[in-house]
């Protein structure tokens, strides 16, 4: 298991840098451009693991993708012109890829199987695999298709209206894409509006998606077109600069063309209502979404609740925010997460136990965590669990802790954010 010492007690951060593709949007343009008919190239793709997984499972079904670093290239074949894979489907450690390729392999008549690492064995599949059953799909698997390994057979669907009982962007997405193939209209309403950059892209690659508050339609039989994606900067990955830039003393950092995409940006009314120093510039739509550059600096922070239906758009920055708290004045609760536990980790135990290592003071509940601020940080010998957003949060927590302090499994950060490490690194003021 990889060590990695961090950077502890350090003078500031300063500096502009942009932060790597968005994972959702990247993962999306692979799959919608594998579908579509004729070449579609991606601009400021993350190549991290979890999206180089999406790219492998459609090179297995005959697709072809060229990957140049940030750039990629797709020749789409259509739904129809994907070919029975001769191998396993390896999603690796990626839930978005599992779910939202079982949407498109459902309406396909051919067999597949899908398996991953450790962790995604233990992700529930059933949220999706039930409503894909329901409109005909033939999908088997361990404990009756709840978890992976899963096979498809894909064949005649028809189209349902989903009442989701989760505000989840994956089972959403994988209906509407099941819904691509299937006899007339298909509907999807959460309790929430999850993020909706499945129903954005669609509409980039030429299909009608008609949306009404949380409620999501598609009519079946349509072809995707080609198209030309720009990938945002993933705001999931510009919380931990935004969250170290509110944290530690004498910082200013600015984190240019950041996807602002409002089923996404919890993470900047929760900063903003904890009074950061918080500038929003150079604002603009590219591809449906939009975008602009994000200006933060040293904060006096208080704590607040957060609960309700701000949780869906702020779901992955949740551990980052608990340390955010740690830092602010009085008390933050956080309730209404318990989707957190169903994660890479268990978040809401994992979040808590690494930083009480560190001296803060967390009290888990069942649907979130109860955070005591202000507290002084020290150094400790932390754990990333695998779970790349608990190494990036330890890591910004290291910029605050006296002492030494070293990270085990820092390799799970590559996940999401290859580059982390080196972005810290430029932004730190040399002592």
């Amino acid at each position: 298991m990889q060590q990695r010492t961090l950077l502890t007690n350090i003078n500031g951060l300063q500096g502009e840098i942009a932060v790597p593709g968005d994972k959702s949007v990247s993962h999306r343009a692979v799959m919608f451009g594998a579908i579509a008919d004729g070449k579609t190239t991606i601009h400021n793709f993350l190549p991290g693991e979890d999206c180089l997984s999406t790219i492998d499972c459609f090179q297995k079904m005959g697709v072809s993708i060229v990957q140049k670093g940030e750039y990629v290239e797709v020749e789409g074949k259509g739904i129809s012109g994907l070919e029975e894979p001769s191998e396993i489907l390896n999603v690796g450690n990626s839930g978005t890829t599992t779910r939202l390729i079982l949407g498109i392999l459902s309406g396909i008549p051919f067999h597949t199987c899908l398996i991953g690492d450790d962790s995604i064995a233990k992700r529930p599949m059933g949220r999706v695999t039930v409503p894909l059953r329901s409109m005909g799909a033939k999908i088997d698997g361990r404990q009756d298709g709840q978890y992976t390994p899963l096979s498809t057979r894909g064949g005649a669907l028809k189209g349902i209206h989903y009442h989701s009982p989760v505000a989840s962007a994956q089972v959403k997405s994988a209906i509407l894409l099941a819904g691509l193939s299937a006899e007339g209209k298909t509907t999807v309403t959460e309790p929430e509006k999850s993020r909706d950059h499945t129903e954005r892209m669609l509409q980039a690659f030429g299909v009608q998606v008609d949306v009404d508050g949380n409620t999501v339609s598609i009519e079946g039989g349509q072809q995707l077109k080609s198209a030309t994606i720009h990938v945002p900067g993933d705001i999931s990955s510009a919380a931990f600069f935004l969250v170290a830039g509110a944290i530690v003393p004498n910082s200013r950092i600015e984190l240019k063309n950041v996807g602002l995409n409002p089923t996404r940006t919890g993470i900047i009314d929760v900063l903003k209502e904890m009074g950061a120093n918080l500038e929003i510039k150079n604002e603009q739509i590219r591809n449906g979404e939009p975008v602009g550059d994000l200006v933060i600096s040293t904060s006096q922070l208080k704590g607040i609740e957060i609960s309700g239906d701000i949780i869906p758009r702020l779901i992955d920055e949740i551990p980052v925010i608990a340390l955010l708290a740690t830092q602010a004045e009085g008390k933050t609760i956080i309730k209404d997460a318990a989707e957190l536990k169903v994660k890479e980790t268990n978040r809401i135990d994992t979040v808590a136990t690494e930083l009480e290592k560190m001296g803060a003071r967390i009290t888990p509940t069942e649907d979130g965590m109860i955070i005591e601020g202000r507290s002084s940080l020290h150094g400790a010998v932390v754990h990333s669990h695998g779970d790349h957003r608990i190494g990036m949060m330890l890591a910004v927590a290291a910029c605050i802790a006296k002492g030494d302090m070293s990270l085990q499994n820092e390799q799970a950060i590559a996940v999401s954010y290859p580059s982390f490490f080196e972005h810290m690194e430029n932004l730190t003021i040399k002592k």
